[in-house]
């Protein structure tokens, strides 16, 4: 006589080494998303995936023009073209990985309201799209280092994942606790682009940050200055790493992911009814 096994699934209200093992037994449906994610985006448009290079590119030359040309911003002894988009680079994954989040259950309702798998799955899948976006642009943004003969050091190409991954937690941390607010307050998807665009000129994208002066401080408490400031000493060779900023980036980012996680799996019982 066989033996029947029962799983019963209930709702944590936080975050466990079990939940671990639970996204890893999942991982084959976060690779369904994210898949599903990248053909449905970019369905039925003439330049498919290139959309993803185009729109930092077409930025790059506004923000040329108009800083570079016009406003005259420093740009650390490199070219500006170059100096932006690589600001611009891990920017776009920053913004479009929070944007993606915050929205995740909202965009997926129909199937949170019916079928039963971690509802983490959805922000991580949403954030592999992004890094396929970000390898995408990358290609420009090496173009324009052949361009201008720019060399990056080993170091520097070796600290490209560790940087995506200081962009990603704040980003994901975030958008996890707009998503909870997002399926009762649906204002987040209306608030979150105003604020994105007020936040790239307190994020050292379009200027250095020396060019702070003695305010730089603040914007070392935005978790994307270390990264981008270290993004263009390691690609560009515009000074030496700072680990300092690294270590702020990382500990916010920490700090940012966990009180998402742990707002997300709190309230995760009650998406499907609300959603």
């Amino acid at each position: 006589m066989s033996t029947v096994y029962t799983k019963i699934i209930r709702p944590k209200k936080s975050f466990s080494t079990a939940d671990l093992t639970e996204l890893w037994e999942y991982r084959e449906l976060l690779y369904f998303f994210a898949w599903r994610d990248i053909k449905v985006r970019y369905k039925q448009t003439v330049v498919g995936i290139m959309w993803a290079v185009f729109q930092p590119f077409i930025t790059m030359v506004v923000f040329t023009v108009i800083f570079g040309k016009l406003a005259h911003l420093p740009s650390e002894g490199v070219p500006y073209p170059v100096f932006v988009y690589s600001g611009l680079l891990f920017w776009q994954f920053f913004t479009s990985s929070l944007s993606e989040s915050s929205n995740t259950l909202i965009s997926n309702a129909s199937i949170v309201t019916k079928v039963y798998f971690p509802r983490l799955l959805l922000p991580l899948a949403d954030t592999v799209t992004k890094l396929v976006d970000f390898s995408f642009a990358a290609l420009i943004m090496a173009g324009l280092m052949v361009y201008y003969q720019i060399l990056p050091t080993i170091v520097g190409v070796l600290l490209v994942p560790l940087l995506l991954l200081l962009a990603f937690l704040p980003a994901v941390g975030t958008g996890l606790i707009l998503s909870s607010i997002n399926v009762r307050y649906r204002d987040v998807r209306y608030v979150l682009p105003f604020f994105l665009q007020l936040l790239i000129f307190i994020t050292p994208v379009i200027y250095p940050t020396s060019i702070a002066g003695k305010y730089a401080w603040i914007l070392y408490l935005n978790p994307m200055t270390g990264v981008i400031n270290n993004a263009r000493i390691g690609l560009l060779g515009t000074g030496s790493l700072d680990w300092t900023a690294l270590a702020t980036s990382a500990l916010i980012g920490i700090v940012l992911f966990i009180i998402g996680v742990f707002v997300f799996k709190k309230t995760e019982r009650i998406f499907a009814d609300i959603v």
